[in-house]
């Protein structure tokens, strides 16, 4: 029988997270749904219910080669747990998720100096914002973290917190308990800052002076993401750093949750590269399992810790998705001069127009003139993708389009954010201001931000929304009323080349056609053969025109981003080369490898048009490229 190990006094853990390149594990939550535990259950509870199974995964990162593991207790303070009518055994739970963690530790006989972090979430229960007292809050953590400290972890982690001031309360409580060290992480999302709005500096900031062994961030990025946050923390403390990043964003999946950056090497390299930033503990959050561990592990092994590098580069985040005149009354027929410049051989040149972030709309309005001035002829007012607040795309649409008239102006509906009815009212009400052409999506609400509790409606998908506006074309609403005067709306579908279940989106694809699908649209391409394929299983009509996204890459690492963290996207290893090669040249490669795809798809005599977007929203990077394609 194994003995427990002699536990390391605060002072001497602290000391190692000072100097030493730690890996924490992984993601419990998906490793436990990969076992089978259903979305909807308490994962804490699972320490008493189902002990083995959490001892397993402790096991399972462990023999990965992580120095940290952390206690299966995210989530379980009293406030939290009494959704699942489990509030009253806060305590017990979390003792028991910190003696699982040191068993399988104890158990562990590969290295000495095993860590077992007390894992802690924030106590606010989802759809109460700010609203709790500060006392609650404080009572709260503090239930947990004794607990925690009864049960004997060697240190706290904080993580996932999107309240500065939420974490600096459970900060103080923990300082006031004990002298165990706090590792303190927040959750930024794409725009850089937490998802209550505080810059990497003002974290930091607010962080130095409260006795924290490290501070970081977690959870919802990726890892370029978390690393643009971890660049802008380094430049304003020189307290060791922490990164756990997501594998990529999730999608849902038959009712699970799959993540893009499922490739362990590709994450390890982002590790090395969060320790050259001054990372002294790296791991990985959702999505993430004991092969991305393994792959931290050996990627990191023998680094030590970096010092904070004295300036950094300016920080980019990558904003990366494919966004995607009166009928004739007498007949009702489709007036489009999207069809119709295809009808006539002519090359349809389009561009993404992303609606702008808060109530800036009049930018929506200066970008489409600059493009308009470049020789564009239709811009595609994109979907809503940010966390934060901006105005709907059917409002950008109609307001471009009275203050742009030469240009034509294509909307992007999707499905999730609104109910049925609701969306068959806007798009009657975007038909009364003169909006023709609908390109139809799902979507996929974003996650967390100014509104963090906000859920998907999906009362139909992308093929529903078809059926919705081929029934207005019809006069009549989804459910067969009629609606007097029929519409005469241009329905636009998006088909994907990269598709990863390629006959699922061939099938998809035809049934969009035979739906009323008038034209196609792909996200940014950057494999021909790849749409060839498409295009020969689908076999479109000829008088179905098909616009090839485009989106020139800036450098090698927005390249390997769409490859390995944008779900459904493609960079074969010819382009990746190419990229890698570019050096500080990469803009200008980023924009050859664009032009070099388009004149070959033009070549092929399948592709009637482009959709040119840019990376960053950057119209002025959109309307250099114009006359290049134009010529």
């Amino acid at each position: 029988m194994r003995t427990a190990r002699p536990r390391l006094t605060g002072s001497e853990v602290a000391s190692r997270l000072a100097s030493h390149v730690l890996v924490c594990d992984g993601a419990m939550g998906t490793m436990l749904h990969a076992g089978g535990v259903s979305l909807d259950r308490s994962l804490p509870e699972l320490n008493l219910s189902h002990p083995e199974l959490v001892r397993s995964i402790h096991r399972a990162y462990i023999a990965a080669g992580a120095d940290i593991i952390e206690t299966n207790t995210f989530g379980a303070s009293r406030l939290r747990l009494a959704r699942h009518g489990l509030g009253d055994q806060a305590a017990e739970l979390n003792r028991a998720g910190a003696r699982l963690a040191r068993e399988a530790r104890d158990e562990a006989s590969r290295k000495a100096g095993l860590l077992v972090a007390g894992s802690i979430s924030p106590v606010t229960p989802a759809g109460l914002g700010h609203r709790l007292a500060a006392r609650e809050l404080r009572d709260a953590f503090r239930e947990q973290i004794e607990a925690l400290y009864d049960g004997g972890v060697d240190l706290l982690l904080f993580e996932t917190f999107g309240s500065l001031a939420e974490l600096v309360e459970a900060i103080g409580v923990a300082q006031a308990l004990g002298s165990v060290p706090v590792v303190a992480q927040m959750t930024f999302v794409e725009d850089g800052r937490s998802l209550g709005g505080d810059s990497p500096e003002e974290v930091a900031t607010a962080l130095a002076n409260l006795g924290v062994a490290a501070l970081g961030a977690n959870c919802t990025l990726g890892p370029q993401g978390l690393l643009d946050v971890l660049a802008e923390l380094a430049r304003w403390t020189n307290l060791p750093l922490t990164a756990q990043p997501n594998a990529g964003p999730p999608t849902l999946t038959d009712g699970r949750f799959q993540y893009t950056a499922s490739d362990p090497a590709y994450f390890g390299r982002q590790a090395r590269r969060f320790v050259e930033l001054g990372a002294t503990l790296v791991g990985g959050c959702c999505g993430t399992t004991p092969a991305h561990i393994e792959a931290v592990a050996a990627a990191v092994s023998g680094m030590r810790r970096m010092p904070s590098p004295a300036s950094v580069e300016g920080v980019r985040f990558h904003s990366v998705d494919s966004r995607g005149s009166a009928p004739a009354d007498s007949d009702h027929a489709q007036v489009s001069p999207v069809l119709e410049t295809a009808a006539r051989g002519e090359l349809i040149v389009a561009c993404e127009l992303p609606p702008p972030l808060g109530a800036d709309a009049l930018r929506a309005v200066s970008d489409a003139q600059a493009l308009a001035a470049s020789g564009c002829r239709a811009v595609i007012v994109g979907p809503v993708e940010s966390t934060r607040v901006q105005a709907s795309p059917a409002s950008i649409a109609l307001l471009v389009q009275q203050r742009v008239p030469e240009l034509e102006v294509i909307l992007t509906a999707t499905t999730w954010e609104k109910s049925l009815m609701v969306l068959q009212a806007d798009l009657l009400g975007t038909y009364a201001f003169g909006i023709r052409h609908v390109v139809c999506r799902t979507g996929t609400p974003p996650l967390h931000g100014d509104y963090p509790n906000a859920a998907g409606v999906w009362e139909v998908d992308s093929l529903g929304l078809i059926d919705v506006l081929r029934g207005l074309n019809e006069g009549r609403d989804y459910n067969g009323i009629p609606v007097g005067r029929p519409t005469t709306f241009v329905i636009g579908a998006r088909v994907n080349p990269a598709a990863s279940d390629f006959t699922h989106e061939v099938t998809t694809a035809r049934r969009k056609l035979s739906s009323g699908a008038s034209f196609l649209i792909t996200p940014p391409v950057y494999d021909l053969e790849a749409l060839e394929r498409l295009l020969d299983a689908v076999d479109p009509p000829a008088d179905v025109p098909v616009l090839l996204g485009l989106m020139p890459l800036h450098d090698l690492r927005h390249a390997e981003y769409l490859q390995h963290e944008v779900p459904d996207m493609a960079v074969p290893a010819g382009v990746l080369e190419r990229m890698c090669r570019a050096g500080e040249s990469g803009p200008a490669v980023g924009r050859e490898v664009a032009l070099d795809l388009f004149q070959a798809a033009r070549a092929g005599g399948r592709v009637h048009g482009v959709v040119l977007s840019s990376a960053s929203g950057d119209a002025s990077e959109m309307a250099e490229l114009l006359p290049h394609l134009l010529a």
